[in-house]
């Protein structure tokens, strides 16, 4: 049986260079969670393990199917309510996020919905009620690799604004993550994180 990784099925939608570019992300099948506040905070981790455990739940019962897979990276869309201010400027507290783990296409909502229960039934906790599993298209895309601690991505961000008004297009949703490291165990000089804007 083979076990389909999806950053190597969808290569070109986790590989980004360290100077900005455009890109078409196509359509994609994501877990979901969302959540509010610092993401170096307590509930930001909950929400985190909260999705991945309703993944792994998913992987096994697809792994038991013959349709097993890795469990994908970690993504983070972001954003804030006033719109009127620099994003960087707003406390962390007031920051809004959508984490996402990209699953396969055949993923079905009856398997979301087993494996909430399963972990809700584990953990005693009806945070799991939260994941959601929903169709993603972001279309075209300016993006960029960025390599360091997450502190460091202002000069990333700027480097893709500049590029952003360059090309003539504006912003057409929220800024978008994909962290390719595990932050937990690598060094914050050999993170990598893809950056997204999604423009018209």
């Amino acid at each position: 049986m083979n076990k389909l990784d999806l950053t190597k099925a969808f290569k070109s939608y986790y590989t980004a260079t360290t100077t900005p570019q455009v890109a078409v992300i196509e359509k994609g099948l994501f877990l979901t969670i969302n959540g509010k506040g610092d993401p170096n905070g307590e509930v930001f981790a909950e929400n985190t393990g909260a999705l991945y455990a309703v993944a792994y739940g998913i992987k096994f019962m697809c792994k038991k199917a013959d349709k097993d897979f890795t469990v994908s990276k970690l993504e983070g869309f972001w954003w804030v309510e006033d719109t009127s201010v620099e994003p960087l400027l707003v406390p962390r507290s007031e920051w809004y996020y959508e984490l996402a783990i990209r699953m396969p296409d055949y993923v079905t909502r009856q398997q979301l919905s087993a494996s909430v229960l399963s972990a809700e039934k584990k953990k005693q906790s009806m945070l799991f009620r939260n994941v959601d599993l929903k169709t993603k298209e972001e279309g075209k895309c300016i993006q960029l690799m960025h390599i360091g601690p997450f502190s460091e991505e202002p000069a990333s961000l700027e480097k893709m604004e500049a590029f952003m008004h360059q090309q003539g297009f504006q912003m057409n949703g929220r800024h978008h993550e994909i962290y390719l490291s595990d932050y937990r165990k690598t060094a914050p000089e050999k993170l990598k994180t893809i950056l997204r804007h999604p423009v018209k």
